[in-house]
């Protein structure tokens, strides 16, 4: 599962991650084209946001990271 279908799985939008995170959607999306990854001080926030553990975040942004 790659950073998109972790945000989908939760039913969350783009806008919605970044509000709550204080990022502007740009930065989401860019994760998620993996143009770039989450600052390690949003990892904690993202796995909450997520429902998911810390190997399915890192597995996400790896997938997200070389199918770029």
């Amino acid at each position: 599962m790659d950073m998109r279908q972790l945000r989908e799985k939760a039913g969350l939008r783009t806008v919605d991650v970044a509000s709550v995170l204080g990022l502007a959607d740009s930065t989401v999306r860019n994760w998620e084209n993996g143009r770039s990854v989450p600052r390690f001080e949003v990892i904690k926030p993202l796995m909450k946001l997520y429902n998911c553990n810390f190997e399915e975040l890192d597995e996400a942004i790896s997938l997200t990271k070389n199918s770029n």
